[in-house]
Order: structure tokens, then sequence, then C-alpha cells
């Protein structure tokens, strides 16, 4: 069973790093080696190698490309007004080698139907973190030797496959050729003031002491640099470098029923100064602990199918599980895949006022920085803004190095962590709304008060905060998507006042799904976290308006069955001898 899931960060997972604006020149590795050490290393062994394997071997190599990550951060993480994790800078670099043989038409990525296959084509290690050449390109020549003789065997396998296999659907080639790129940012001078940061982070995470209904917290603030390469046979040579200065505040809280409760949120800026003020920060705090307060006591929620709002964190996150996974490219070709859309393009999937785009060249929305940009695939294709749907008609797929029927090349969204070969995936899917066509809020509310009376409800649904979702591709599985709402809304058609409710998540298939809003506000809401499917972990982002939901799905979620905390937590009674005092 496959499934694809989008995360709100947890811990530090430095695939999120933003981006710096660092200036690019022209390349000339050779003649600024001592700028680019790394660079020059992997060009180096990079020719060396391929001029040596195309004439190697009963399947010569065809296409070779070394990948490099090398990153350096540092964190401090807070409770109950103390420090209790605190990181020195902490350096690593690692090496992918990704190596083809055969030809673009058919090679060693090909997919071995009938195996538990995960198509590898790359081999991965850590890399010395010193700049010396030696060291360097005998890891990189080493792991060559490694891929080279895993694809002589693999694609033996494949060709023997094809023979005794039914004909694929899909006859489109294995990889694309494309034009090579050269881009070399300027090393960062990056620093942060950890000190001020650890008094700060004491501050702040001991405002949850002043709520006894918190059982567990943390505030953390990561900092990060990072640096990216690519070097392939095809001349391409990137040296990218990205920045992030993260706040991550987490509390919980649990029921009387056991069933455990939590809210997170995060705030990112590539420059430290772009960060919330330590006032903001705190007001952020307390008006969580405050929500996990009243949503303790809040009732059980109950199976419903009826009418529904989703705000725009959760829109975003339900658009890129229904619809963002089911439109990568990779999906359309797989026979293992239930491919939902491959045969709907052209056709009306959304309501006309609905277009979506995914942009991953897109650093900002309303003053927002993207968790999804960056400048170029980790296939060394630009990134680009590519129409996925345009007033609710289905255009077309994101695409990597790994073509489609009718979709001949990348159009930037090739994309993995180190560890695992690139496929497509999303960056920044934006779902936008005619504006001719929007409403207010409280119109859309309004609206959702309608269709609930039209539907003879007693009620209906606001989803507003949300830590994800996951959905299943695979064929011969059920075309499910789930959500995981944290603050979920009661809106009664009598006009009873809101009320709180938890304990749900939204389930539905998705063409089901799709069909059923209804309107949209003309407000944007932006959804940063990760994605985790084939190709590794991954930062994205989504965003959309709050949309109205003719009928929507929920069920209860699981719970815990182990009691609250038998005692008071010490700050209760700490507080209570001050008093006495």
């Amino acid at each position: 069973m496959r499934k694809v899931r989008l995360l709100t960060l947890l811990t530090l997972q430095l695939a999120l790093l933003m981006p710096s604006w660092s200036p690019a020149h022209a390349l000339n590795i050779e003649a600024e080696k001592e700028k680019y050490p790394v660079l020059f290393s992997m060009k180096t062994e990079l020719d060396r190698n391929f001029a040596a394997m195309k004439s190697q071997g009963s399947s010569p190599v065809y296409f070779l490309a070394y990948r490099g990550l090398e990153g350096e951060h540092t964190s401090v993480s807070g409770k109950w007004g103390s420090l209790s994790d605190r990181s020195d800078p902490m350096r690593f670099r690692f090496a992918q080698v990704e190596l083809r043989v055969g030809s673009p038409k058919l090679d060693n990525s090909h997919i071995l139907r009938g195996y538990n296959d995960s198509s590898v084509h790359v081999v991965s290690e850590t890399l010395p973190i010193d700049n010396n050449d030696i060291a360097l390109r005998t890891i990189l020549w080493r792991l060559s030797d490694k891929a080279f003789w895993m694809a002589q065997k693999r694609f033996a396998l494949i060709k023997a496959n094809k023979d005794v296999k039914v004909e694929e659907l899909d006859q489109s080639d294995d990889f694309t050729i494309e034009q090579p790129q050269t881009f070399a940012a300027e090393p960062l001078n990056y620093k942060v003031n950890r000190e001020e940061w650890e008094e700060k982070i004491r501050r702040l995470s001991g405002v949850f002491n002043k709520f006894p209904e918190i059982k567990d917290s943390y505030v953390r603030f990561t900092c990060g640099a990072q640096v990216n390469y690519l070097v392939s046979s095809e001349g391409s040579c990137i040296q990218d470098t990205c920045k992030s200065n993260i706040v991550s505040i987490y509390a919980d809280t649990v029921a009387n029923d056991g069933m455990v409760l939590w809210l997170f949120d995060r705030f990112e800026a590539n420059n430290i100064d772009d960060l919330p003020s330590e006032e903001a920060l705190k007001a952020k705090i307390e008006d969580m602990a405050n929500k996990l307060k009243v949503l303790r006591s809040a009732p059980l929620a109950e199976p419903f199918v009826g009418p529904a709002i989703l705000n725009g964190k959760a829109a975003a996150v339900f658009f890129h599980e229904t619809l963002g996974h089911r439109l990568e490219g990779h999906r359309q070709k797989d026979e293992g895949e239930g491919r939902t859309f491959k045969e709907k393009v052209g056709t009306q999937i959304l309501p006309n006022f609905i277009s979506i785009v995914d942009d991953p060249s897109r650093f900002k929305l309303n003053d927002t920085e993207l968790s999804g940009y960056y400048k170029f695939d980790d296939e060394g294709v630009p990134s680009r803004p590519v129409t996925l749907v345009d007033h609710g008609k289905l255009k077309g797929f994101l695409m990597s190095r790994s073509p489609v029927s009718g979709y001949p090349h990348s159009n930037g969204h090739g994309r993995c962590n180190y560890g695992t070969p690139p496929c497509a995936r999303q960056g920044n899917l934006m779902v936008v709304a005619d504006q001719s066509k929007t409403i207010s809020y409280d119109q859309l509310r309004a609206k959702l008060i309608d269709e609930m009376k039209k539907q003879g409800k007693s009620y209906g649904l606001i989803f507003d905060e949300i830590a994800g979702g996951s959905t299943m591709t695979q064929v011969g599985e059920p075309q499910l998507f789930r959500l995981y709402p944290l603050l979920v809304t009661k809106v009664y058609a009598d006009g009873r006042k809101d009320e709180m409710i938890r304990g749900v998540d939204i389930v539905g298939t998705p063409l089901a799904s799709l069909e059923q809003i209804e309107a949209a506000s003309n407000e944007t809401q932006i959804f940063n976290g990760e994605c985790g499917a084939e190709s590794g972990w991954i930062s994205v982002s989504a965003s959309a308006p709050s949309l109205l939901v003719k009928t929507i799905e929920v069920q209860r979620k699981q719970k815990s069955d182990e009691k609250p905390p038998l005692l008071p937590d010490p700050s209760i009674i700490q507080a209570g001898a001050q008093e006495r005092k």
C-alpha cells in the first residue's frame, strides 16, 4: 500500500531551509576551483568516470550526475521556562550518484513490473566535510563503481521483464533531454546570536506555565545554512545556497476520555529580522493554550455527512491530497498507480471559478515566504509556474525528467532528498478563485447555513487549523484521502452559539469530493510543511481561499485509553505557595 503524506514540521527538517538571495555569476570551475572546491572535485571526478564508463559493460553509461548536499545548523529548545535541548553547530555533507545505462528510450530506471521495486538508480553516502580533493573524489569514484554494476544487473532484468510482460499502456521514454544549466551562488556569511535566542526561548517556553491544562509543550528555534550541488554529464554545473530561521511552537493536553489534543505552529523567515517579535510569539502561545483549554472540554464529534467550510489552510491541504499527488507525472505512467486523472486532460474536474497553479519559482505570497520555493529542481531544470487547472479544466501534470505520453519534457518539478531518486513532486501549489466569483467570509458562512437548511441538517462544520493529511494512489487500493483537522467548529442551523468539537478526521474520495465545491472566499491562507512520498521528504507549500463544500464526510479520530495525569503539575503548587507568601 503506497501512501503519500503532508505533515506540519514538528522537528527540524533541513529540506525546509529557505533560499537566500545570493547573487550568481558566469561559472568557470577550473579557473575558480579555490572558490568552489566541492563543485570542482565533483566535476573533475564525473568527467573522468563518465569518459571511462561510456565504453564499458554490456550496457554503456549514457548519463551520469552527482548531487551534493551540505549544511550547518543549530537549534535551541525550551520547556516550562528552561532550556531542554541545545545543539552546537553541526556540519554535514552527503553525495548522491545517479547513473543511467541503455538509452533515454529504455534505461535502468524503468519500473520492474511484478517486483517489489522502488526503481532505484541512485546510490548515496556521506562525504568528508573538509575540502580535500582526493578524499571527496574517492567517495564519488567508489559510488560510481557501485552504481555502474547495479545498473548493469538491473538493466538486464528490465529487458527480460519487458519480454515476458504485456505491453505497457504508456510507451513514453524513461528520460528526457534537457538544456544544461550553470549557476553559482556566492557563499553565505551566516551568523546568529545563540545566547540571545536561548534567553528568548526560556521566556517564551515559560508562558505555558500559566496553563495547568497543558500536559506537554516546547518552543524551538532552529537556524541553518545549506548548499546544494549538481554536476552532470550533460554539462550542468550548479551550486545554490539557502538559509532559514524557524520558530516552532507545540502544546498538547489530554481530555478526560484519554484523547490527546495538540496544536502546532511554525514561523519561518529567510532573514532572522523577519521573524515575529517576542511579544507576537507570546500572544500566539497564549492563544494556543487557551484554544487547547477549550478543546479539552469540548464534546466528542459524531460521524457526519453534510455541508462544511474548509478554511484556507484546510482547503490548501485538501487540494494537496485530493488532486496534487494525483497530478504528479510519474503516476500517469506507472502501471501500479490508479491514474485517476490520466485521461481527463481537457475535461472539467472543478467548478469553472477555480484554477490551480504550481509555482516553485515564487518566493512569497501575500508577504508569507513559501517553503516550496527553489531556483532549480534536483535534476537541474529551472523552476517555473505550471498551470494544472484552468477555470475548472485539467490542463496537465507536474513533470520531472521521466516523460509521459503527450508530455515529453520536464517542467521543473523533479525533486528528492539525498537518499532517493527524483520524481515529479509538488512545490508551491496555489489554488486561485476568480475574484469576480468570490465572496466575503461572512457571506460564505451565510451560504453554509443556507445549505444546512436546504439539506435538512441541524448543523454544519468549519475546519480551521489542520495537521496535514494522507492519500492512497495505488491501483488495487481504495482511492481515499484523509485529513487531520486540529480545530473544528460546529455551526447550528437554528442560530445557537457555535461549538468547538474534537476527535474528527475528514475522509473521502477525490472525484466525488472535488465536485462538492460550491463557493470560495476572497482571501487566501498558506500552509507550509513537508511532504513524504517515493522520493523522500521535501518542503512544500499549499495555498487556497476558504471553500464551501456541499457535502463532506468525517469520522471519529482514534484515541488513547490512558487517563489524564493524576496529580497537578508542579507549576500550580509553586504558584499557590508564592500566593500564600
